[in-house]
């Protein structure tokens, strides 16, 4: 019986150790997966952020090309304003100066007839 019991325990500690070894590799092999992982996230995270940040990039030069696109339109303008004040000022002392010569012509007219 009591060789029966230490065959028993003997086959028991065997099985024993190998469930542990076992239960070893799959440890190193859940942490090699793991770490793999991680270098594969942290490789993602990085393609990631260089991708935003070369969008931020991109997205601030147009931005400035626009800044810069708005300004100019807005020089434009203000300059074709000022255009149209010179011509408004021009049209009104011509229309000034018209009305002027017609009367000056009236007077001229009346003068001949009398």
């Amino acid at each position: 019986q009591l060789h029966l019991t230490m065959s028993e325990k003997n086959e028991l500690t065997r099985s024993l150790e190998m469930v542990q070894n076992q239960l070893q590799e799959k440890e190193s092999e859940s942490k090699r997966e793991i770490s793999e992982y991680k270098v594969r996230l942290f490789q993602a995270e990085k393609e990631h952020q260089d991708a935003l940040t070369e969008a931020n990039r991109k997205n601030e030069v147009e931005i400035e090309a626009c800044h810069e696109k708005i300004s100019s339109l807005e020089h434009f303008i203000s300059s074709q304003k000022l255009e149209i004040e010179d011509l408004k000022s021009n049209k009104e002392q011509l229309n000034n100066s018209l009305k002027e010569a017609n009367q000056a012509l009236g007077e001229l007219l009346k003068t001949k007839v009398r």
